[in-house]
């Protein structure tokens, strides 16, 4: 089973910046598709951003020119370098990996992050 865990999460000030990572415990070139997820409380999870095994990137509008998504395959590892945070940035963030040819997906259990303004 594969598993994916979060890391780099915790308490920020408005405007401060963080990053996460998420380290998976396979070779992650099997995925063509990863990404991190947000969910704040009373809302439904939504993209924030993600990345191809190409390298391609697509961002969620709220966030684009602050955060960057990244993915190390050497390190199985992928990131989400996130700057200026707002306190709507507030949510637990989830890291994705999957294959969208072979249909499969997994998540991590989520890491916090809060924004104090």
């Amino acid at each position: 089973q594969v598993q994916l865990v979060e890391s780099g999460g915790g308490l920020v000030q408005a405007g401060g910046s963080l990053k996460l990572s998420c380290a998976v415990s396979a070779n992650i070139f099997s995925f063509n598709a990863m990404g991190w997820y947000r969910q704040a409380p009373g809302k439904q999870r939504e993209l924030v951003a993600a990345i191809t095994s190409r390298g391609s990137t697509n961002y969620a509008d709220s966030v684009k020119g602050r955060f960057t998504i990244s993915r190390d395959n050497a390190k199985n590892t992928l990131y989400l370098q996130m700057n200026s945070l707002k306190s709507e940035d507030t949510a637990v963030y989830y890291c994705n990996a999957g294959n969208t040819v072979l249909h499969y997906t997994y998540w991590g259990q989520g890491t916090q992050v809060t924004v104090s303004s």
